[in-house]
């Protein structure tokens, strides 16, 4: 008796093909079908064509994906974050969309970064929750991400500072991104810039000040100490700041916030005190909140995609959490998404008073 071995997956007939079927087929996970289904660019140009010969050759409709995923266990996955901020609500809705695509269960957990125990994480771990993802600023804190480490739980960092834990992340380089703003700048002709620095308990804080330094430095600027003015990325911090440096009798002819929030402030003090902007003088932030287009003058500053962030985060966890150990194997832990400077009205040449 002679047996023919095929590639063909093993169901029942009459059976429509399943997303799981294709997976086998093109020696992938389910998760990485369900991307190339989905339009996503986060797979690799080869493993997205034999992932569509696999759809060809079973002939797998990819608008019945829900109904053969809805036959296995959805996954169970949470977000925790300290604070609604503006940024934090683009991050939530970005991690709601994509889990909604990949038919995952998802919970949201607000939680205080200062007065947060290991109890509190646990009691989120012991309600059912297969991965964690952790929002900035929470995934900043160097307070916090002891407690996180602690968690026998798969987990990514949604963040804008550099991996410096050891834990997945998904993040923008933000050293990179505040020395292309002084180089900026500098193109521009600024020689004297100040620097608004972000909450010091944050490790993204540290990022941008050393990549602020840095290119100062590279570019044989001095940096005056004290010109680099302590915020806490909050409006009312950057009130405080400005005041600071505008106040002096020899001030910076460029301003670069740590966050959109606090170069905010800075416009609103610097018209205050009769200062024209950007004439008089230029102001850069980080973050491109939404309100960055709508101040007066509108906001020059780097834009940090949080819904793309909050995309490939979830990604990252479904690809840390699949049954199949070679894409457990092969996930990058640190991903970095692209930035971009985002040139508006509130940046120009230097003019002296």
């Amino acid at each position: 008796m002679t047996t023919r071995s095929s590639n063909k997956p093993t169901r029942k007939r009459g059976q429509a093909p399943t997303i799981r079927d294709v997976a086998r087929r093109a020696g992938v996970s389910a998760m990485t079908v369900s991307r190339v289904i989905n339009g996503k660019d986060s797979v690799l140009p080869e493993t997205r064509e034999r992932v569509r010969e696999a759809i060809r050759a079973t002939g797998f409709r990819p608008n019945e994906a829900a109904r053969s995923l809805a036959g296995t266990r959805p996954l169970h996955l949470a977000m925790i974050y300290e604070k609604p901020t503006i940024y934090i609500s683009d991050v939530l809705f970005g991690t709601l969309e994509r889990t909604r695509q990949i038919r995952a269960q998802f919970i949201v957990e607000l939680l205080d970064g200062r007065t947060a125990t290991f109890e509190d994480l646990r009691r989120i771990v012991d309600e059912g929750v297969d991965g964690l993802l952790v929002a900035p600023p929470l995934s900043d804190s160097r307070t916090f991400l002891p407690l996180l480490e602690r968690l026998d739980l798969p987990m990514v960092l949604v963040t804008s500072a550099s991996e410096r834990t050891g834990l997945p992340t998904v993040r923008v380089d933000g050293y990179k991104a505040a020395a292309e703003v002084v180089r900026h700048l500098v193109s521009l002709g600024h020689r004297d810039i100040g620097f608004i620095t972000g909450h010091p308990a944050h490790a993204a804080s540290q990022d941008r000040l050393e990549g602020f330094r840095d290119s100062m430095a590279s570019l044989g600027l001095p940096v005056r100490e004290e010109w680099i003015v302590p915020g806490q990325f909050t409006y009312r911090s950057g009130l405080d700041a400005a005041e600071r440096l505008l106040g002096g009798e020899y001030v910076p002819t460029a301003v670069f916030a740590a966050n959109d929030e606090m170069a905010a402030a800075v416009i609103s003090v610097a018209h205050r005190l009769g200062v024209e902007v950007p004439g008089e003088l230029s102001v850069c932030g980080f973050d491109d909140a939404p309100f960055s287009a709508t101040t007066w003058p509108a906001l020059t500053t780097v834009h940090v995609p949080a819904a793309q962030l909050a995309h490939a985060a979830v990604d990252l966890l479904a690809d840390l959490l699949s049954d199949d150990p070679v894409v457990v194997r092969q996930t990058a832990r640190d991903q970095v998404i692209p930035y971009h400077l985002v040139r508006r009205d509130s940046d120009g040449p230097p003019i002296r008073r």
